[in-house]
């Protein structure tokens, strides 16, 4: 794949639960480097989205390309077969994900949370995933707080120890499910501010989220979902200053009088 190619193809992609379209025909492209945050009424098929490009849930319809390669499915003889849980679990390493609520496991320090993927999934002795896990919670401000369990962390330092676990995978295309969501307001500053430094060192990211300032601050382009399907997208300056599709205006219009 040349550099110029998209790092991340979404391709006409749909997904159903039962009778319900949560996507409706989404395609997207996201280079290199590229900083996409998504946004949309609740509803709108935006955590859907990312579940299906990490294959979390398996879209009924369209495919989805990382540097080139097909993910989550593969052919076999012209058809299109998905992939076995092993052989996923392969290609997820290329992808990192940050899940709104933060997944740890309870019984492991931050180090452990932080060092058990690289050493079961990327086979990297305790030496090497410890000394990489200690520099990635240094990276989100907790280098202080390795031997801490979850319990033991606020909302805001969970998030930060699972954005650092993400991290210590060195994935090439970061998501990010809402991530300050589930946070008391005043904890959300310091995840994105862990989310800003990541943007600023050019990682490919591509951000649900409702926190319409930080996402024109840090976001090379807005996207505006509505009903399972992409309504606008641009330069977060055009996108959420001077929107062109009615739905997008009413829609942060509603945000403003909230």
């Amino acid at each position: 794949m040349g550099q110029m190619d998209p790092l991340l193809r979404i391709v006409d992609l749909h997904k159903r639960f039962g009778e319900l379209e949560v996507l409706a025909g989404v395609s997207l492209d996201v280079k290199r480097g590229e900083k996409v945050s998504i946004i949309g009424p609740s509803g709108s098929g935006k955590t859907t989205l990312l579940r299906c490009i990490n294959y979390l849930e398996k879209p009924t319809g369209g495919h989805i390309y990382i540097d080139g390669t097909l993910i989550g499915e593969k052919q076999v003889g012209g058809k299109f077969v998905h992939l076995s849980d092993r052989e996923l679990a392969k290609e997820r390493r290329e992808i990192g994900f940050v899940f709104q609520r933060f997944n740890l496991f309870p019984h492991l320090t931050a180090l452990g949370n932080v060092t058990i993927a690289p050493i079961k999934v990327l086979g990297l002795s305790r030496e090497e995933a410890e000394a990489r896990g200690r520099q990635m919670l240094e990276k989100v401000g907790l280098g202080h707080k390795v031997n801490e369990y979850p319990e033991r962390l606020s909302g805001g330092q969970q998030q930060r120890v699972a954005i650092a676990r993400v991290l210590a995978m060195q994935p090439k295309l970061m998501l990010f499910d809402e991530a300050t969501s589930a946070l008391d307001p005043e904890l959300i500053g310091e995840v994105l501010r862990v989310m800003r430094q990541l943007a600023d060192e050019g990682r490919t990211m591509v951000i649900v989220t409702h926190e319409i300032q930080f996402s024109g601050e840090v976001s090379d382009r807005v996207v505006f979902m509505d009903h399972g399907k992409i309504v606008e997208q641009g330069p977060p300056k055009s996108v959420l200053f001077n929107p062109q599709q009615p739905r997008t205006r009413e829609f942060l219009k509603h945000l403003q009088e909230r």
